[in-house]
């Protein structure tokens, strides 16, 4: 798509508008982000603002940054200039095992990154490796698995025996042994039967809604992602170029004609 195409979705909105969607209870902010790979610019002058316990989905289409976006929570990518903060702390500069120990930023890979060969409960108490007490990681797979009776019946067994779906829970289960506040979540769907992606999102909702855990998320199925945000942000060439509440933009033609094949 060129960018005249994406004329249509109108101005974009400024630093203000975006803090708007948020609520006063502000968890997780980028401001100014300029980030990317080596020496390449992926984000430009990039913001985003997400109030704790909210959900945030970003689309657009392939390339427009939206991976990049996590990786730079999670420090996986070359941030150049801006700030990302959690509570007020700037852990722009800390590595990915910082930010997780100290504020509870997790990140849920779109890959399949289970370890095939060791159990459901090895791959679980995995999620734990950073912590000092390895007591509290037991303690926390128990509570997993008291949750998600799916993960209970299989905690013995290789991880390579479980369905898609399954699977994937086992990712997002691993990712709440440290107890995060941020969960960042790619494709969540990606691969899956729609059986296993409704319950996915059940799980997702059952997160942030139970356990008020704030969710950013990457979803190449705009309309599912709409359908389960607060917010939308929809980026392309590295920019946002508009954003609202997730069913405004669930019913904007123009969201609608360029990325929900309305």
């Amino acid at each position: 798509m060129t960018t005249d195409q994406y004329s249509v979705l109108g101005k974009a909105p400024t630093a203000e508008e975006l803090k708007e969607l948020a609520s006063n209870d502000m968890h997780l902010t980028i401001e100014g982000l300029n980030a990317g790979y080596g020496k390449m610019e992926i984000l430009h002058d990039f913001n985003l603002y997400a109030s704790k316990g909210q959900s945030v989905c970003l689309i657009g289409p392939n390339g427009a940054g939206k991976s990049t976006i996590l990786h730079s929570v999670y420090g996986f990518s070359n941030i150049f200039s801006g700030t990302i903060t959690v509570d007020g702390k700037d852990i722009t500069k800390l590595s990915s095992a910082e930010k997780l120990k100290s504020v509870g930023v997790a990140y849920i890979l779109q890959d399949n990154s289970v370890f095939p060969d060791m159990t459901v409960e090895e791959n679980l108490l995995m999620g734990g490796y950073i912590k000092d007490n390895t007591n509290e990681s037991y303690e926390e797979a128990e509570k997993i698995f008291e949750k998600y009776d799916h993960l209970k019946k299989r905690r013995n067994h290789p991880a390579k025996v479980l369905s898609g779906g399954e699977r994937r829970l086992l990712e997002i289960s691993r990712a709440l042994v440290m107890k995060p506040s941020v969960l960042l979540v790619d494709e969540p769907s990606i691969g899956l039967e729609p059986r296993y992606i409704k319950m996915v999102f059940e799980i997702l909702g059952d997160l942030q809604k139970n356990e008020n855990k704030t969710i950013i998320l990457v979803e190449q199925n705009a309309k599912k992602g709409l359908e389960f945000a607060d917010v939308g942000y929809v980026l392309t060439s590295g920019k946002v170029v508009l954003a609202g509440k997730g069913d405004d933009l669930l019913y904007n033609d123009a969201v609608g004609r360029l990325f929900l094949g309305g």
